[in-house]
């Protein structure tokens, strides 16, 4: 597997991606998840151009054909974290270690003491997952301010319907 910051004409695959990764939520009763727009390409410009994207790529194409991204991750720094924006494989490439590496790499990317993020707490590819590769639920009182702000914008999203939860991995750890 292959990682690394995505070239800007294949954001568009990255968009996909994220349209497949969200269809197993629908299954959970979370259409509304499922439904949701990727992020937008101007967006997803905006963290390429920073070099705030990852993608993950397979060795070569199917048939030797050119390669294409199976995974992605976008980050932002956060109170001195590494602040995973955002990370999705595509169902097809599930369970293969891809999203757990894109997470790693963007640890070491970040350059920051710990890795942080949001997710849903009960569903198993999201905070179960995270658990199990290090990350530890962050009790109301160590929430930093930029992570409140982050779960209050979740919270007008609508987002709050379904358990959510922070999440943080110190440097080095992993489960």
């Amino acid at each position: 597997m292959i990682i690394q910051v995505p070239a800007l004409d294949e954001l568009p695959a990255l968009r996909a991606i994220e349209r497949a990764a969200g269809e197993p939520f629908r299954g959970l009763g979370m259409a509304a998840v499922a439904d949701d727009e990727p992020p937008s390409p101007a967006l997803l410009t905006e963290f390429q151009r920073a070099g705030r994207a990852l993608a993950a790529y397979e060795e070569a194409g199917p048939g030797g054909g050119p390669r294409r991204p199976v995974g992605y991750l976008l980050w932002e720094p956060v109170d001195g974290c590494t602040h995973i924006e955002q990370v999705s494989v595509h169902p097809d490439q599930a369970r293969r270690g891809i999203g757990r590496a894109l997470i790693d790499r963007a640890m070491g990317d970040g350059g920051r003491v710990a890795l942080t993020l949001t997710t849903f707490t009960e569903v198993p590819w999201n905070a179960p997952y995270y658990a199990r590769i290090g990350f530890r639920a962050l009790p109301e009182a160590e929430l930093t301010p930029g992570l409140r702000a982050i779960r209050a914008h979740e919270a007008a999203l609508g987002l709050d319907r379904w358990p959510r939860v922070a999440m943080r991995r110190e440097s080095g750890r992993e489960g």
